[in-house]
């Protein structure tokens, strides 16, 4: 359960217009509504991701990106032990037969 929304939906909607309609930086937008220039990053990046989804329904949400990520480094440090014990099997295997 996440922390409850300090904005309404309807400023996050007012918000996001106004960055898309007008020639301003994000961060003069964040000023002049008085939220912090993150918070709106975080909004645009959002539901560009989320204009993204629609587009593409099979795109990785980011925890997908992220699992990917991490699984994908937890492979090859598998990898990697198993061709360590391959080795060592390899070596040990000479040594008994000596």
């Amino acid at each position: 359960m996440g922390r409850p929304n300090k904005y309404p939906d309807q400023f996050r909607k007012d918000a996001l217009e106004l960055v898309r309609t007008s020639q301003r930086p994000i961060a003069e937008v964040a000023r002049s509504l008085g939220i912090a220039e993150g918070t709106l990053w975080n909004w645009v990046r959002a539901e560009r991701d989320a204009n993204t989804r629609e587009a593409d329904p099979d795109a990785l949400s980011e925890s997908e990106r992220d699992e990917l990520r991490r699984l994908r480094k937890e492979n090859i440090e598998l990898q990697t032990d198993k061709e360590i014990l391959r080795r060592a099997a390899a070596y040990f295997a000479r040594e008994t037969m000596r």
